[in-house]
This record gives structure tokens, sequence and C-alpha cells, in this order.
């Protein structure tokens, strides 16, 4: 067996979305010399968006991973080191921080910026996979533009998906909400809003069993009705799924603080964690917007709060 390879390292970034591209930029041009290592998920969610029409700069909208291969572009043009590369195990108790990468090289970092976003819980069908970015998606706000005058449906029962409905509403003739069991989990005020919209209609106790579409674009969902044991198909061109996210923190949970359902808490409007020189930006902190443009401006955050405790830490060991 080869001797472990160990690398010393300024700044180092877990994840190569919007944040963690982003970050990678602002702190080369800071002269971080920041290392990436993209994941097993490069490029993060977008990469599994098709057309992207809500990023500032694209008058003519782009496609998710076009945009997402120009933000690796940019990073490695400002002299970012990007690595193909996962996270295997972590070791936060002291400076410098002890990132394992591919269960085999060390990296030791003063600053570690992490930005592993989170992953969208599916149903788990076949044809949801099959047609996800074709009429089938996760995130209303980003695409329900595209569903403009036409029926649609929405699975869940919570807040997010009673948000998500709402906003389709305003944009789509018909959206059906698909509720599993017999009552929403979503608080009183939303579901009051929920049945006060005269587009919206709710169908409970309903579980769905495929997507239906031509091979090419959804055209409906088959159902089942789980108290009278009835089948009956729903004619839409737009499936949501918001039975929420799954951050991908798990190796982090040991060392840095979270809230309940994983999602990494920052400190005082910054990416700060509670261990000095961690710093974590993108869905991985972000339960409420989870939009490309947020990710992206956390990473900028991220790089800044990096460059300003590196600066910190420089200025401490000169004195």
């Amino acid at each position: 067996m080869g001797e472990q390879q160990i690398e010393r390292i300024k700044c180092l970034i877990i994840g190569s979305g919007p944040s963690g591209y982003t970050a990678a930029i602002y702190a080369a041009r800071a002269d971080l010399k920041p290392v990436l290592y993209s994941g097993l998920f490069i490029g993060g969610q977008l990469t599994k968006t098709s057309e992207v029409e809500n990023y500032p700069g694209y008058p003519d909208s782009i496609m998710g991973p076009e945009m997402m291969a120009a933000f690796h572009k940019q990073a490695a043009r400002m002299g970012a080191d990007l690595r193909i590369g996962y996270v295997s195990t972590v070791d936060f108790s002291h400076p410098p921080y002890k990132v394992t990468i591919d269960e085999k090289k060390i990296v030791l970092a003063d600053t570690v910026i992490i930005a592993t976003g989170a992953t969208p819980k599916w149903l788990g069908l076949e044809s949801e996979r099959a047609y996800a970015g074709s009429g089938v998606s996760a995130c209303a706000t980003c695409d329900g533009f595209f569903f403009k005058g036409q029926d649609v449906a929405i699975v869940g029962a919570g807040d997010t998906a009673a948000e998500e409905a709402l906003h389709l509403a305003k944009l789509c003739r018909k959206v059906y909400v698909l509720v599993r069991k017999a009552n929403f989990k979503a608080s009183k005020t939303m579901v009051r809003r929920v049945e006060n919209t005269t587009n919206i209609e709710v169908l409970f106790n309903v579980d769905v069993k495929e997507v239906l579409g031509n091979g090419q674009k959804v055209n409906g969902a088959r159902l089942f009705n789980n108290t009278t044991e009835e089948e009956s198909t729903l004619d839409v061109t737009g499936f949501f799924v918001a039975i929420g996210h799954q951050p991908n923190t798990e190796i982090f949970k040991q060392w840095i603080v979270m809230n309940e359902s994983g999602y990494i808490t920052t400190n005082n409007c910054s990416t700060k964690t509670n261990i000095p020189g961690i710093f974590c930006c993108g869905d991985a902190q972000d339960p409420i917007y989870r939009q490309a443009v947020t990710s992206a401006g956390s990473g900028c955050m991220a790089a800044l709060d990096s460059e300003r405790f590196l600066s910190a830490m420089e200025h401490d060991s000169v004195e």
C-alpha cells in the first residue's frame, strides 16, 4: 500500500452547484487559491433542470447544464483548482481541518466552505424519473411559468406544497393538489388560502401510481384512491413534487450544528457555522428560498467570510 497523500491548503470548497462555484470565483479573485471538490453530482441540481428563465443576465433563458458549465469555466478562468472527487470523512476537531477525499487523499484546510446542496425527495416512480425536466419538476417557483394556462398537479401535504400550489394557481388554469392522507400537514392559514383559491382542487387519500406521457412530455397521472380502492386518470401537462428536500449534510453531523431536518445552522445572517473557519452556503443551509440566485449570493458571502477569517488569522499570527 502506497503512502497516503497529504495536501495543505488555505480554502477548501466542497460542492459544485451555484454556491460552490460562486465561492470559488470570489475566493480565487481574493488569492485564497481555493480547491473545489465537485462531489458525486457535478453542477448540483441545475444539471437536472432544463430551461432556467429566472436567473438575472440571461434574457433569452439558458439550459441548466449549460449554465453550470459556464459557472465552472468562469471559476477555472479565475484560477480556482476544480477537481472531481467526493468527501468521504471529515475531522473538524481542530484547525487545520482534516478532510479525506475519495477515501484516500487527505486535505488539511485552514477554512472549509460547505456547498453540498440538498436533494429533492421524489416519489420513487420510474415514470417520474423518465419525465424529469419534461413535465416533472420539484420546484414550482422555478418551472411554473412554463405551464402558464395549463392544468397541473402537485403532490404534497405540507406548507411547501400549499405555497407552491398557490404560486401555480396564479399561472395555471387548474391546479390539483394530491394528498396521500385524509388531511393536510400544512398550517391552518396555508390550508385556508388553498381552500379559498377557486382554481385549486384538493384530492385527498390518493397515491400516484404512474406519471403518464407520450414519450416526450407529461400528459397525465394515474391515481389510486386509498379509501375506495379505485383508479383514475388525471389529465395534466405538469407534475410537481413537493414532499421535501434532504440536505446533503450527513457527513458533517458529528461536528456542525444543524436543525432537525439536517440543514446547517449559520449565524447572524452570515455563512459562519458553530466552528470558526467552517462556512456553509447554498441549499445545505437554506430550507426556505432554494433558488440558484440565492445560492450564488450565499456562495459570495462564504468566500468573503472565509477571506476575512484568513486575514484575521494571518494578522494574529504576525502579532
